[in-house]
């Protein structure tokens, strides 16, 4: 057969492109989901731009243009809660990003299996506990009177820590639980670049008499870097996520001033004060700010990382 006869065939054409209709078929329900629960409900946006009325409806109320944001601005703790928004989730990044590298670097260096899969077993249990459950267990734990940790404090002889009600301490509280709960599942990440290091590499340096520290100084890090930098460049988007969840099962009133959120003062102004114009237009804001932080940070990906997901 020759080879103008096999691109002139017309059946292997349709044939091949027929063939892999099935699972383009096994998209359809997840596109029909995205579709209903993530596109269609921005068409809600416009309350953002309303005196929104729910008995009036999307197409009834009142058109105010700007005045919600306006509203957001002027308010007297938008600024604070703004201010707490990025401080808090800026920390989670950067010990989200240090704890996973240094406890991937410690478990590589294990060389009884056993024990190194016991050890990742460990710390990966708390990734998959919610919150709700996660925030009893603390405020058990952390409690001024009954808490096992203020016990300890006290047997030492210092004055018990109300770390749930003292602004100077929550958002460190918030930082450390959440880095608890995901590190031990971000290291997977980092572990996995391990792997990709050739280990030629490490056997020249015995030759060349390196020890293990600078091994992991010249080598493992170096190793490490690309997908460090990939990391880190794509948590910029999450720099206005702080974690509603969390915050919402930890925080009281008294550490409004160091905890309240973006997210918790959405929830509170929108579902406790049903004032859904004002709540909308600041989810709004933040995902705008999101977007494009978002962006910024996958360019930075393709850019210093070579990381593409078009």
């Amino acid at each position: 057969m020759g080879h103008n006869e096999m691109i002139t065939r017309p059946g292997a054409t349709l044939r091949s492109r027929f063939r892999n209709f099935p699972l383009h078929l096994m998209l359809l329900p997840g596109a029909v989901i995205v579709m209903i629960y993530s596109y269609f409900p921005m068409f809600g946006i416009a309350i953002a731009f309303q005196n929104y009325i729910p008995a009036k409806g999307l197409f009834g109320s009142n058109w105010i243009g700007a005045d919600n944001f306006r509203f957001v601005w002027d308010l007297p703790g938008s600024r604070l809660v703004l201010r707490n928004t990025v401080f808090i989730a800026l920390m989670k990044i950067v010990a989200g990003l240090a704890i996973p590298i240094v406890v991937s670097l410690m478990l590589n260096e294990m060389r009884k299996e056993f024990i190194k899969r016991s050890v990742q077993t460990l710390i990966y249990l708390p990734h998959f506990l919610s919150w709700i459950i996660l925030g009893g267990i603390l405020i058990d734990i952390l409690s001024p009177s009954t808490g096992i940790v203020n016990e300890v404090v006290a047997a030492l002889g210092f004055k018990p820590i109300y770390f749930l009600g003292n602004n100077d301490v929550f958002p460190y509280v918030l930082v450390v639980s959440d880095v608890w709960k995901e590190f031990g599942f971000n290291t997977i990440v980092f572990l996995a670049a391990l792997t990709a290091i050739n280990p030629a590499l490490y056997e020249a340096a015995i030759v060349d008499g390196a020890n293990r520290w600078k091994q992991t100084l010249h080598i493992t890090l170096p190793g490490m870097m690309p997908i460090i930098v990939l990391m880190a460049t794509l948590s910029l988007g999450n720099v206005l996520n702080a974690g509603f969840d969390q915050v919402f099962n930890l925080y009281s009133p008294q550490v409004y001033e160091s905890g309240d959120i973006i997210d918790t003062l959405v929830y509170r102004i929108g579902l406790l004060d049903a004032q859904y114009g004002i709540a909308t237009a600041v989810g709004l804001l933040k995902s705008v700010v999101a977007l494009a932080f978002i962006s910024l940070s996958y360019f930075l990906a393709h850019r210093y990382a070579n990381y593409r997901i078009f």
